[in-house]
């Protein structure tokens, strides 16, 4: 997958965009990040030169080795229409002084994902394309069926830090999207979101009414319910982010929907673009090589590692519908990810938590914020209770039965299914528990369970996770060559024949701390106990935020 840059800032400097990765699936592993350049076999890069039209310039050398990690989407007129799916959207560099923003890059390439559900309840999914600004799409954009009076919602992924969006032209294509990027001076980072609330409560209603079915879960090998996106073995730090759209890139950065004619004229080295595209080539780029193979473009999501990794391994089946852009192959998608889950999740139920890096503002928990979020992806509201509380999310994620606990019940399971990175992990297993041990982090849990990594992990002499043991929370490392503080899962540990986390091992009773709860800038009280502020790299906010309709 894309990479996830998970250097760690010190507690005391846990910043509002305090952002630990390119992606969701890359660890700061012994030596140094792993780099991910490949899932399932799929490489993640393209060649050829780009021209930075209207992004800046800069050292080249330097952009090369540190991509600009801030980019910007510059939304379609009219995004919820037919042609406005169509339309591509454009990625340029928030800041073109910090160097350009190249979709081909798979360290900032960002990605888009609708779904359409019409007046009778039919439910299919398209992914709008998204090209550099200045260049023309590899491929024809297929133009979806959208009926009149269907409802469409739109949800973006990023494989880098923060990504924002910029209306096109002299429309407000961000509220006719009715988009939201996060609130006022403080973007979520890699996720936003254009009508999605009324895509839900339009589903909710074709629901009630026996228009639209949602599939139940069955049952995993393990003899427990299938999960979901919201079930706390799957979560980490960040749930309910990032979409499984995937595109191709031509030998010249050039970017297609992934379909069968698409992948034919790559490979043959031709563009299957509009007529006018293929008599008017001024742009100085050669045609691609014939027969190069395509290259993917995959944004690092947990609903790609729910439905492509953890689902077979567990002998589940998502929710999986049409996908307009894809010749109607049956696809999963966020938008069904969090459907299945709303109407089938048991208790306990893994809502965003106030202390997701996501949410913060400025290193501090934010209502409105996690609010703004937990809108676009269907959960409720912050409510009354433990709702939301970094701690309570913290101790069923890594105490209860359900949580991580359930990973390593499911060792032999998971053991023998394939790694979603290689380079980090030899197998899913492993790869689980090294992400676990990450979350712990970046999540605070240290910080507001007093305790240290529960998780405790096995690296070769290679650096990667070969194995992992599950301790009680707040029990001491079995090896002094543990983890204090969970700060990277780069620790060899001893203990590693056995294996822990057995549905023996039971919730701690260690109380969060008593500190005074912080208070985020937008004045919403903080409920959760403690100073939920996760170790990661800052990056300092942009003084407005470019589509918030909150």
């Amino acid at each position: 997958m894309p990479r996830k840059n998970s250097t760690q800032a010190p507690h005391g400097g846990r910043g509002d965009h305090a952002r630990r990765r390119r992606s969701k699936w890359s660890f700061a592993l012994i030596g140094g990040p792993v780099i991910l350049a490949v899932v399932a076999g799929s490489v993640f890069a393209a060649g050829g030169g780009h021209h930075d039209r209207g992004q800046g310039n800069g050292d080249g050398a330097a952009q090369a080795a540190t991509p600009d990690p801030n980019c910007t989407l510059v939304v379609p007129e009219h995004p919820l229409s037919a042609r406005g799916l169509a339309t591509p959207y454009k990625l340029v560099a928030t800041d073109p002084a910090k160097g350009p923003c190249h979709e081909a890059n798979p360290d900032q390439a960002a990605f888009v994902e609708a779904a359409i559900l019409t007046k009778d309840g039919r439910l299919s999914v398209y992914d709008p394309l998204v090209i550099d600004k200045g260049t023309r799409p590899a491929a024809r954009t297929v133009r979806p069926k959208v009926p009149t009076g269907s409802t469409v919602g739109i949800w973006f992924g990023f494989n880098s830090a923060e990504l924002r969006l910029r209306s096109s032209g002299r429309y407000d294509s961000l509220a006719q999207g009715r988009c939201v990027n996060g609130v006022p001076g403080s973007v979520f980072g890699q996720f936003a979101y254009c009508n999605a609330p009324a895509f839900f409560r339009a589903a909710k209603t074709r629901t009630a009414k026996a228009h639209l079915r949602i599939p139940a879960l069955g049952t995993a090998k393990d003899g427990s319910s299938c999960p979901t996106t919201r079930d706390f073995s799957v979560v980490d730090q960040d749930g309910s982010d990032n979409v499984v759209t995937r595109y191709l890139a031509d030998a010249n950065g050039r970017i297609a929907q992934d379909n069968a004619a698409n992948r034919a004229a790559l490979r043959k080295g031709v563009r299957a673009d509009t007529p006018r595209y293929r008599h008017h080539r001024h742009d100085g780029k050669a045609r691609p090589q014939a027969g190069a193979q395509p290259k993917e473009l995959t944004n690092g999501s947990d609903n790609l590692l729910l439905t492509k990794f953890i689902d077979p391994a567990l002998g589940c089946k998502p929710f999986t519908v049409p996908n307009q852009s894809s010749d109607n192959r049956a696809s999963s998608a966020l938008p069904l990810d969090e459907l299945s889950a709303a109407a089938r999740q048991q208790a306990p139920i893994a809502l965003v938590p106030q202390n997701d890096p996501m949410t913060l503002i400025d290193g501090r928990t934010s209502v409105r914020k996690t609010n703004a979020y937990r809108a676009g992806v269907d959960m409720p509201r912050v409510g009354a209770g433990s709702d939301g509380n970094g701690a309570v999310f913290c101790r069923t994620l890594f105490g209860d039965a359900a949580g991580v606990q359930r990973v390593f019940r499911d060792k032999a399971l998971l053991k023998t299914a394939p790694s979603p990175d290689p380079g980090t992990a030899p197998n899913l297993f492993a790869f689980l528990a090294a992400r676990a041990n990450q979350t712990f982090t970046n999540l605070g849990c240290d910080r507001l369970l007093g305790v240290g990594d529960p998780v405790i992990l096995t690296t070769d002499g290679n650096g990667l996770v070969v194995d992992a043991v599950l301790t009680r929370l707040g029990q001491a490392p079995p090896s002094s060559n543990g983890p204090a503080n969970g700060a990277s899962p780069s620790v060899t540990s001893t203990a590693s024949s056995s294996v822990a986390g057995d549905p023996s091992v039971t919730p701690s009773t260690v109380a969060p701390s008593s500190s005074p709860p912080p208070v985020a800038n937008d004045g919403s009280a903080d409920p959760s106990s403690g100073a939920a502020t996760p170790s990661m790299t800052t990056v300092a906010p942009s003084p407005s935020v470019t589509g918030d309709t909150n």
